[in-house]
Formats: structure tokens, C-alpha cells, sequence
């Protein structure tokens, strides 16, 4: 394993890693102020599930994933009600917030004079060009980019019927019709998806229309499913796109709590060293030579850190095995041994630790190591 600590981005809890991930060039965007595309780190966004017009709950769950690091969020505008709700809300974050609207025109024209961030909608499926004009045009003027989303389970029937069943080749024919009317009226700032219930469909489309457009992409397996399940699918098919170089953002679509989509996203980037967020523990999945209970030390210390956003790898192994291999080359590594625990700061073996002290003498040396780095970066 080899240690991340490497260069900080200026306002921003991520640190540049090295890996062997060439990125697919794209054209960057500014959503709010969260650079999309280009260099900019992957994105990591979610969705809201509450009744937008229920203000409060909305702005709740909104809170909560800004908290655990969400860069983008996501609301359904399906009304002007919602889209009167939306200005509210829009007042009360400070995320970024892209609103999803489908078909009406109008709604579009009346959240980006309430001060939306990024608008989801596909042009093809407003109506006619003057309308689309119009949604183009105000975007235009108040420097809104748009993202287009395409579905396998909303492909339009002409295609639906050519070619028998969603393919890959369908999905990216249906994207440039809407492409084509954003290239037509001049406007560039726009982000794309392509996203299906299935890995290898949604992997094939990406691949395909990866080397057609500049546009950032905007990764997704959608509907995957609940959080177990669906991690597995986003991860497998993400996974692959994102060693392909392909993704400028992502989402993890789960049955579950929208914080969870957040934090899978991280962990999935974290994996690939295309961004670091928060405490990365590395843990084995312990066995009888384990000197304290490794599980209960890695749960409790998860739950404790759960708000520290800043990176730092910490290694919790449970003999002496593999533990100092891996504690060397960790922030702060603890490797079990007897009668003491031997816990490694930055590759030296510095302190020793009895069970009973573990969680509370960890927590407060990672707290420690966190501001000490927070401390050197904000001198340099």
C-alpha cells in the first residue's frame, strides 16, 4: 500500500493522488461554484426523496448530506408549487442544487430565476424550439449549465421499436438528439448521462459516446437497488468506467437513505485514489490470532469520525502478521501484540496500548494527526 499524503486542493478536503487513472478529457462547467469536468475532482452527488414542497424535510435531508460531503444535490421540481418550494430551499443551503424537471418548460424558466445551480432537463422533451429557445437562453444568460439524462426505461418509441430492446447504440442515438438541439442553439455548458438498470448496458453506452462529445459525464447505474445490492452494482459498473478514465461525476442510485449514496460514492472514489474524504480505515477481517476485537475497535472508531472530512489513512490490524506492514505505511497504524498493542504514526512505532484504552487513545491521536496536517497546509 502506498501512502496518500500528498498535495491538498485549495478549498477543498481532497488531496491529489497518485494512480495509474488517465482521465478522459472533458470540457469543465461550473455547477454553483463546484467545477465539473476538466481537472476538477470526481463529483460526488445524491437526490433528494422528500415531497420538495414540504420545505423543512427538504431542507433537512439537504443539511444532512452536506454534512458528509455531498457536492451536488439533486431535487425533483415536478410543479411550480415545487418550484416556488425550490426557491426557499435555495436560500437556506449552500450546496450547489440541480433541479430535475421533466417536460414543463416553464418550470425550468422559473428556477433559474430562483437562483438554481443546474438544470436536468432533456430539450427534445420540452416541445417546441421556441420553448427550448427560451429554456437555453435564460440558461445562457445566468451561466446555468444543463444535464441531459438519458434512461433505458424512458427511451422514446421510435427507438424503442428499431431497436427491439434498450442497447447501447440506443441510448447514445437518443442522447445526441438532445445534444444535437444544444449544439445547434450554440450552448456547450451541458453534462450527460446514460444510465441503466444493468452494468454491462451501462458500461457499453458510456464507453460509446466517451470519445463523441468534450461534455462531462455524469456516471450512474440507476434504479440498482438497495444498499447492499446496490452498492455492489454501482461499484462493479462504476468501477470499470472510472479505471476507464470515463466519469466527471457520479451517483449511486439506492434504495436507502440519500446519505448512504454519498458515502458509498466516496468510498468507491477512495478505492480508486481519485479522491480522499474523511478517515480511509484499513482493517483486517480479523481471526483467532487477533489480539483485540478488531471489529468492535473499527465500528467504534467509524462512528466517532464520522465528522472529520479531512484525509488520513488509519490501519487497525489485529496481530502482529501483516499488522506492521500495514500500520508502517498508514498515518496511524495499530498492530495487536501481547501483552501490548504497538500503534505506528507515520511509519514509527511510537506508543503502546492496552484493550480497555484502544478506541478513546486512537480517537484522540487521529483528532490530533487531522489538525497537525490542517495546521501544516494552512501555513504553506
Amino acid at each position: 500500500m502506498i501512502r496518500r499524503l500528498v498535495e491538498l486542493n485549495s478549498g477543498d478536503s481532497l488531496m491529489q493522488v497518485h494512480n495509474p487513472i488517465k482521465r478522459r478529457q472533458s470540457r469543465k462547467i461550473m455547477v454553483g461554484n463546484v467545477a465539473v469536468g476538466g481537472d476538477a475532482p470526481i463529483a460526488v452527488q445524491s437526490m433528494t426523496n422528500t415531497e420538495t414542497t414540504d420545505i423543512a424535510a427538504t431542507v433537512e435531508q439537504i443539511r444532512r448530506l452536506e454534512n458528509v460531503g455531498a457536492d451536488i444535490v439533486r431535487v425533483s421540481v415536478p410543479s411550480m408549487d415545487a418550484a416556488e418550494a425550490f426557491g426557499q430551499i435555495r436560500q437556506q443551503v449552500k450546496v450547489p442544487l440541480v433541479a430535475d424537471i421533466h417536460f414543463d418548460y416553464k418550470i425550468a424558466l422559473r428556477v433559474a430565476d430562483l437562483g438554481v445551480d443546474c438544470l436536468r432537463i432533456n430539450p427534445g422533451n420540452i416541445g417546441r424550439e421556441d420553448r427550448v429557445r427560451a429554456v437555453v437562453e435564460k440558461a445562457r444568460d445566468k451561466n446555468i449549465p444543463i444535464r441531459i439524462g438519458v434512461n433505458a426505461g424512458s427511451l422514446e418509441k421510435d427507438l424503442q421499436k428499431k431497436y427491439g430492446e434498450p442497447t447501447a447504440d440506443a441510448l447514445v442515438e437518443s442522447a445526441f438528439r438532445h445534444v444535437d438541439i444544444l449544439y445547434k442553439m450554440d450552448f456547450h455548458d451541458f453534462k450527460l448521462s446514460l444510465k441503466a438498470s444493468d452494468v454491462f448496458l451501462t458500461v457499453d453506452a458510456y464507453r460509446k459516446i466517451a470519445s463523441q462529445i468534450e461534455q462531462p459525464l455524469h456516471l450512474g447505474i440507476t434504479e440498482a437497488g438497495g444498499l447492499r445490492s446496490g452498492t455492489v452494482k454501482s461499484s462493479v459498473g462504476l468501477g470499470l468506467l472510472l479505471m476507464d478514465g470515463i466519469g466527471d461525476t457520479i451517483r449511486i442510485s439506492l434504495a436507502a437513505d440519500p446519505v448512504e449514496e454519498i458515502k458509498v460514492g466516496f468510498d468507491i472514489l477512495k478505492s480508486l485514489h481519485l479522491r480522499t474524504k474523511g478517515i480511509n480505515i484499513i482493517a483486517c477481517p480479523s481471526c483467532s490470532r487477533q489480539n483485540f476485537d478488531v471489529i468492535q475497535t473499527v465500528n467504534a472508531l467509524e462512528a466517532r469520525l464520522e465528522d472529520i472530512n479531512d484525509p488520513l489513512d488509519v490501519a487497525i490490524i489485529g496481530c502482529y502478521v501483516n499488522g506492521p506492514g500495514e500500520a508502517k505505511v498508514a498515518h496511524i497504524g495499530l498492530t495487536g501484540s501481547s501483552p501490548s498493542n504497538m500503534v505506528f504514526v507515520d511509519g514509527k512505532p511510537t506508543i503502546k496500548l492496552q484493550n480497555e484504552e484502544l478506541v478513546d487513545s486512537l480517537e484522540k491521536m487521529i483528532r490530533e494527526k487531522v489538525a497537525q496536517q490542517a495546521s501544516i497546509i494552512g501555513k504553506g
